[in-house]
């Protein structure tokens, strides 16, 4: 990948009124998904008296992400570009779409709504226990991060390709339908191993919340990993040189 690509942004940024607005439509998209993600758990552990996990469970977990997320992007994508998902961010950053100094804003947003959303569905609940995400027994450190490479590199992937992707055309229309979809999709498949994370915020708000950090660090790694991956070869194999068009303030 080209590094020229890669840029750090002005200090302007900061205060400029577009990446103001452009941050709280993260922070509002993200508290939106968290409080229906993790809302959902909870309501389906007092539903069934904190039993255990059950395919039924699963399937929930899957459709409330889903259509959370869904909405989330679709409220934030005019305004934000609705990355809901600082490793969707940290992407967009690696292909040039980005600057560096508007991604952390993006992050510091992201990381605020996770966190206000698991303290209200604390409070809203009555108290009840927020969950960090966590390994399942005879899952290891390393087949979570592989799960979570691999998960977060599709979501990735289908971002670039739906909504990032200057060739797109119409196929930009369905991109919150599809980004929501992939994200049910591998929840089916990783929840009952590692959570099925893909998003970092997602499991930062929980772990900050209940000040669980046990192995947080997997949930971290593993998204930014995907991402990258999923970025560098995207861009590189289907956009290119004659396809990337110029980063500007107002960009994705």
């Amino acid at each position: 990948m080209a590094v020229y690509r890669i840029a750090i942004g002005s200090p302007r940024e900061a205060s400029n009124p577009a990446a103001i607005r452009a941050a709280f439509a993260e922070f509002f998209s993200m508290l939106i998904f968290v409080f229906a993600g993790q809302g959902s758990g909870m309501a389906y552990s007092k539903l069934t008296g904190n039993g255990p996990a059950t395919p039924a469970g699963l399937i929930v977990a899957s459709l409330s992400h889903a259509f959370g997320l869904f909405v989330a992007v679709s409220v934030g994508a005019n305004i934000s570009g609705g990355h809901v998902n600082p490793a969707v961010t940290f992407g967009a950053f690696i292909g040039g779409n980005i600057t560096l100094l508007r991604s952390i804003l993006y992050w510091i947003a992201q990381l605020l709504g996770s966190v206000v959303a698991c303290i209200l569905l604390n409070f809203a609940t009555g108290g009840m226990e927020i969950t960090a995400f966590s390994l399942s027994s005879g899952v290891s450190v390393w087949n979570a991060i592989v799960f979570e490479i691999v998960m977060t590199f599709g979501l990735v992937y289908t971002v670039y390709a739906t909504a990032v992707d200057p060739k797109k055309g119409n196929v930009g229309v369905i991109a919150p339908i599809a980004i929501g979809s992939i994200v049910g999709a591998n929840i089916l498949v990783g929840g009952p191993f590692d959570g099925a994370s893909m998003n970092p915020a997602v499991s930062f708000g929980p772990a900050m919340v209940s000040w669980s950090w046990t192995r947080h660090w997997v949930y971290w790694l593993g998204p930014f990993i995907g991402s990258s991956a999923a970025a560098i070869l995207y861009d590189n194999i289907f956009i290119g040189d004659d396809g990337h068009e110029p980063l500007s303030n107002s960009d994705f």
